[in-house]
C-alpha cells in the first residue's frame, strides 16, 4: 500500500478528524446552530479532499485509511441524510434510497470478501459522483439554511440525485456478480 507508512500519518489524521466531525456536525444541527453545520460540513468535506490528495502525493496509503476514508464518507452522508430527512430538508424516500444502496453495497463487500476473499473493492466513477452530488445536495441546503436569500432547491437536482445513487447502486452490484463469477 505504500512502503513503511506509519498508521498515524497526515491522511489518516484528517480521516479520524472528519470522523471526529460527524457527531459535533449533528448535534449543531440538533441544537439549531446551523451556522456550526456549514463550517462543520465544509471542514469535513477539505479533509476528505486534502487526506487523499497527502496520501496520493506523499505515497502515504494505508490499509487503515483505505477503510475508514470510505467509513467516514458514508456516516457522515448517511446520517446527514437521515437527520435532514427528519427535519424535512430533504423527502424521506430519498433518505431512502441513499442508506439502502450504502446498505446494499456494505453488505455486497461482505459477501464478496466471505466468497472470493478480497477485500478491498475499487470505487468506480459512477461512485465517486455519487459522493459528490449527495455532498453537493447537502451542503446547498445548509448554504440555503444559513443564507435564505438563495432559491429553493430545484428538484431536478433532488431526482439527479436519487438517479445517480440508484445507477451506482446498481453498477456496484454489477460489479461484485462479475467478481464472483471470475473467482
Amino acid at each position: 500500500m505504500g512502503g513503511n507508512v506509519g498508521v498515524l500519518n497526515i491522511p489518516n489524521a484528517l480521516t479520524i478528524t472528519r470522523i471526529i466531525i460527524i457527531p459535533i456536525f449533528l448535534t449543531s444541527i440538533i441544537y439549531k446552530r446551523y451556522d456550526y453545520s456549514l463550517y462543520l460540513f465544509i471542514t469535513a468535506a477539505l479533509t476528505d479532499t486534502f487526506d487523499g490528495l497527502f496520501a496520493r502525493l506523499k505515497n502515504q496509503k494505508t490499509a487503515l485509511g483505505s477503510f475508514l476514508d470510505p467509513l467516514a464518507d458514508k456516516f457522515l452522508l448517511v446520517s446527514s441524510f437521515i437527520v435532514f430527512s427528519i427535519y424535512g430538508w430533504i423527502p424521506k424516500w430519498l433518505a431512502i434510497i441513499v442508506i439502502s444502496r450504502d446498505v446494499i453495497i456494505i453488505t455486497g463487500w461482505f459477501l464478496l470478501y466471505l466468497i472470493t476473499g478480497a477485500s478491498h473493492v475499487q470505487p468506480s466513477i459512477l461512485g465517486k459522483v455519487t459522493i459528490w452530488l449527495q455532498s453537493l445536495l447537502i451542503a446547498y441546503i445548509l448554504f440555503g439554511i444559513n443564507l435564505p436569500i438563495l432559491p429553493d432547491m430545484p428538484s431536478f437536482f433532488l431526482w439527479a440525485t436519487s438517479g445517480i445513487t440508484i445507477l451506482s447502486g446498481l453498477h456496484y452490484i454489477y460489479k461484485g456478480l462479475k467478481l464472483t463469477h471470475a473467482g
